[in-house]
């Protein structure tokens, strides 16, 4: 076992420097963190951006009076990852499924209802919300990328992805659909 020496800080974060020492003592902590809670690379990966980004921005909430900042980091993280399971289990299944003109051999007539319904419904969603849920689900593509070609921060395809999947929810509510989705 190797010990690895912490750095001291002597508060917040709010300067470049004080946050890059702060990623280069626990980002690789909090990434095995992540990694082990949610079991995908990419997604542990956005999980700790995202720690750093919440806590550069709520720097001035940080009191090493009251918690180490490695403390205080893991409760970020914790939150973001509680956050990312709760998204995945609220998740419409569409991230696997084919696309509506390609429907399996199984049950192809009930796959293919199922494609156009899900079509229809993201029809009728906003532009914003539909192009996030269609690239983050249906392409299967990280928020970070999506962002970057889009032009907006990363927060904001996070916030659209799950305002638009609770309106998707219920437009598919509206055209009959109940229970799991």
């Amino acid at each position: 076992m190797r010990l690895i020496p912490q750095r001291r800080h002597s508060g917040g974060l709010g300067d470049e420097s004080a946050l890059r020492v702060a990623y280069e003592d626990h980002a690789g902590e909090l990434f095995r963190f992540a990694h082990r809670s949610l079991g995908d690379i990419g997604v542990a990966e956005e999980a700790v951006q995202e720690t750093f980004l919440r806590a550069w921005r709520a720097a001035r909430s940080f009191q090493p009076e009251t918690a180490s900042l490695r403390t205080w980091l893991f409760s970020i993280c914790r939150n973001i990852v509680i956050d990312i399971s709760r998204a995945r289990a609220s998740r419409p299944l569409m991230a696997g499924a084919e696309p509506p003109d390609t429907p399996s051999a199984s049950r192809p007539l009930e796959e293919l209802v199922v494609g156009l319904q899900v079509e229809e419904a993201l029809r009728r969603l906003s532009e914003q919300h539909r192009q996030v849920l269609v690239e983050v689900h249906l392409r299967d593509r990280p928020a970070a990328d999506v962002a970057a070609q889009l032009g907006i921060p990363e927060g904001t395809v996070r916030s659209r992805v799950y305002y638009g999947l609770k309106a998707l929810k219920l437009v598919l509510e509206e055209m009959g659909w109940h229970g799991e989705y």
